[in-house]
């Protein structure tokens, strides 16, 4: 085999090398898409397809541009109506602010994330009232708030900063009356006070929690229950210690 034949092979050898890669790095670089609302809305959580691009809350996942690089400023995406979808501003393909929209235009959420251990997300019905509000710290969700379609609040967490404990909870029916609420009574000792409702407002069970070596809230002491007219039913004895472990 003469010289120029071996090097003719070894070129066509080296652009076919060439090709497959650029085959490779092709199909990471996203397609221009549009999309439907009912591909992108979860009834649950909304439109939470860009939360993988949030470092800071654990996601794992870049973006990338149409040359196939990790993207960088402000993207926008549509629906296929050309209505806006979602804008945010990125950086090495990873998600730094954003805005997600209903096809309507109302706002979806927005999402900030000021630096790597602080993360907040708000989240809004179709019609605009707000449905949720996450504050993440160090990619835990250290204070939630859920509210109802109606606008009243359903569902408050507030955790300590590393989420080593609970420092209040609460939960309310839709009629706006609470449900129960557990609060943060004796820091050092853990000792929650307690107390669940009926639907109209009348206390139903009231006393103290204790949270245990295994991370559960555990009835402690004397409990008090009553009946749906207030009057006091009955008292029960709690003994935490059988639980717990210092």
């Amino acid at each position: 085999m003469s010289l120029n034949k071996k090097n003719i092979l070894a070129l066509c050898a080296l652009l076919l090398t060439g090709i497959v890669s650029a085959q490779r790095f092709a199909d990471q670089v996203p397609q221009i898409r549009r999309y439907l609302q009912k591909d992108v809305v979860d009834t649950a959580n909304g439109i939470s397809m860009y939360n993988k691009l949030l470092e800071a809350i654990g996601g794992d996942s870049v973006t990338f541009n149409k040359a196939g690089y990790n993207l960088q400023g402000w993207n926008e995406d549509f629906y296929v109506s050309g209505k806006l979808l979602h804008r945010g501003y990125y950086i090495d393909g990873k998600a730094i602010v954003f805005k997600n929209f209903f096809e309507n235009g109302q706002c979806e959420r927005t999402v900030v994330n000021p630096d790597p251990l602080h993360c907040n997300i708000d989240i809004y019905f179709e019609d605009g009232k707000q449905r949720r509000q996450i504050n993440y710290y160090n990619g835990q969700p250290q204070k939630r708030y859920d509210f109802y379609v109606n606008g009243l609040p359903k569902y408050t967490e507030e955790n300590e900063k590393d989420m080593k404990y609970l420092t209040l909870k609460k939960s309310w029916y839709s009629n706006g009356q609470m449900e129960n609420i557990i609060e943060l009574a004796d820091v050092k000792n853990k000792k929650y006070a307690a107390k669940t409702y009926y639907t109209h407002g009348q206390v139903k069970e009231e006393g103290v929690l204790v949270l245990s070596a295994e991370g559960t809230y555990i009835k402690d002491g004397i409990w008090f229950l009553y009946d749906s007219s207030g009057k006091n039913k009955k008292t029960e004895k709690y003994n935490a210690a059988k639980f717990t472990s210092n």
